[in-house]
């Protein structure tokens, strides 16, 4: 099993226009590969936050391989 740190961001506007990206998530997760990792913390956060669909509380998904060797 591998390790994958997933974060959701919800991009918004503020009062001038801009957008910016906010934190909604990060989930540290075990699976055989990405697109599972991605699938799992997408379960939990719907889960968390009470909703059926995700993209209600985030606008992207990214996924990252965490390494074994941390230096």
């Amino acid at each position: 099993m591998h390790e994958y740190l997933v974060t959701f961001h919800k991009t918004v506007l503020d009062d001038t226009g801009h957008d910016h990206r906010i934190l909604q998530r990060q989930a540290v997760v075990h699976a055989r590969s990405d697109v599972a990792a991605a699938y799992a913390a997408k379960a939990m956060l719907c889960e968390a936050d009470g909703v059926v669909d995700w993209r209600l509380r985030a606008d992207t998904c990214e996924v990252v391989e965490l390494s074994q060797h941390a230096a």
